[in-house]
């Protein structure tokens, strides 16, 4: 989603507090509950994670993942790290185009720096929230690839909570689907067939 504010065929998002307040409104079932934990992912997923868990009157937390911009087209994902460790690689891209192992090595190194930089300067001394036997709701602005999402629910799998469930404002309908089988829960507020951002 790009900074100014979210644009689909089915809806113009003010901005992400607009967006976040819609998601609310579709998650209020987990309204009030103590066993619930939303974690933002870093950064555009944080402003949205706010609204929905001051709307759920849930503990909120962040969290951190980068993408691994391919070399010379850093737009496009070959994979996705996370706190606690966890990689998230496109392999079919990697053997389609000949990426070799030292190239990912660097890209991995460089992007586990800035993993940590990012998350001591969110997080400063806070403890993390512990998330066992918790329902998570993770939140991004946007599914594009998904590799950013798909490495944050592998990771938060390793806290062991009850029940993972993803939540983004604006998401393609085919991305929403693959997800169906990578948590417990998507819900993808809106599904346009096509994105401009």
């Amino acid at each position: 989603m790009g900074r100014s504010g979210l644009t689909t065929q089915a809806r113009r998002f003010r901005d992400r507090i607009d967006a976040g307040r819609l998601l609310a409104d579709q998650l209020s079932d987990y309204a009030g509950r103590d066993d619930v934990v939303v974690l933002g992912l870093a950064r555009w997923g944080v402003p949205v994670a706010y609204e929905l868990a001051e709307a759920l009157d849930t503990p909120l937390d962040v969290f951190v993942v980068r993408k691994l911009g391919l070399p010379g087209y850093q737009e496009q994902p070959m994979g996705a790290i996370a706190t606690g460790g966890v990689l998230v690689l496109d392999q079919n891209l990697l053997r389609r185009l000949g990426v070799s192992r030292e190239t990912v090595e660097r890209t991995v190194a460089a992007e586990a720096r800035e993993l940590q930089r990012r998350e001591a300067a969110y997080r400063g001394e806070r403890e993390r929230i512990d998330l066992t036997g918790k329902t998570v709701i993770l939140v991004d602005d946007g599914l594009a690839a998904g590799s950013t999402m798909r490495a944050a629910a592998e990771a938060v799998r390793r806290y062991d909570p009850a029940r993972i469930v993803a939540a983004v404002p604006v998401a393609a309908e085919e991305t929403c689907d693959e997800f169906r089988d990578v948590v417990d829960e998507i819900e993808c507020a809106v599904t346009p067939e096509e994105l401009a951002v």
